[in-house]
């Protein structure tokens, strides 16, 4: 699925490019690798005139558990064609949506016994517009108060099926056009379900050595890296 994710846009980029505001407490990029499993802050587009901060793992405001990251790890993702059939989605599809901004994201093509991760990235403007869901978690000991998210994602389009060739799964990406009425609630979600177009979409190898680093939140994680050994298997 699509548990890796960046966002290396300032918070006065991402005010201009969706017309928010940036509240005094938002937290500033870059980040250029998060791993979903970590529960990252993420700086979040719903329909309310300022950015938002969410934790990536949706937890459902009717959970009462105590260990909200076991149900988090589960909603990362939210498949588009059963959201409205989940119990953790199915309340906040039509209600409660938001956008993901990301500059780019991560997966992995299977080659034999290999794993050869990628950088995906939009041809053509600043951002990926990945539509998601959000909902608001009081925790019932403490009383703080969580606002999280999960990613919808659709079935793969050709590029991405043939990155992610286990799964063919991608995460679901608003054109311009669509972005306004899918936070109004004016766009049905079974559009969606019709993957973003690969003609918009680039995508290059990366180095695995770099990723699978535990500090591998750097710059150079979105370079080109050709690895010799796969090269008549590859895409490009």
């Amino acid at each position: 699925m699509c548990y890796s994710n960046s966002s290396t846009s300032s918070n006065v980029q991402l005010a201009e490019r969706y017309k928010k505001q940036v509240l005094n407490n938002l937290q500033a990029g870059p980040v250029f690798y998060a791993q979903g499993f970590t529960f990252p802050n993420w700086r979040i587009i719903t329909a309310d005139a300022e950015i938002q901060s969410m934790k990536w793992g949706l937890i459902p405001s009717w959970f009462k558990g105590v260990d909200s990251n076991e149900i988090a790890s589960m909603t990362l993702n939210a498949k588009i064609e059963t959201a409205h059939d989940k119990a953790s989605f199915k309340h906040l599809i039509d209600s409660k949506r938001c956008i993901i901004p990301s500059t780019g994201f991560f997966e992995w093509k299977t080659i034999g016994k290999e794993k050869v991760p990628y950088f995906i990235y939009p041809n053509d403007d600043s951002v990926f517009s990945m539509a998601g869901i959000y909902d608001t978690w009081v925790h019932p000991s403490s009383g703080s108060i969580q606002n999280t998210f999960s990613m919808l994602t659709c079935t793969a389009n050709p590029l991405m099926a043939e990155i992610h060739n286990t799964k063919k799964r991608m995460p679901v990406i608003l054109s311009k056009d669509q972005e306004e009425n899918w936070l109004q609630g004016n766009l049905n979600s079974e559009i969606l379900e019709l993957p973003f177009p690969d003609k918009f979409i680039s995508a290059h190898q990366i180095s695995k050595k770099i990723i699978n680093n535990k500090q591998a939140n750097v710059p150079e994680v979105l370079l080109p890296f050709e690895n010799q050994v796969f090269v008549q298997g590859i895409l490009f």
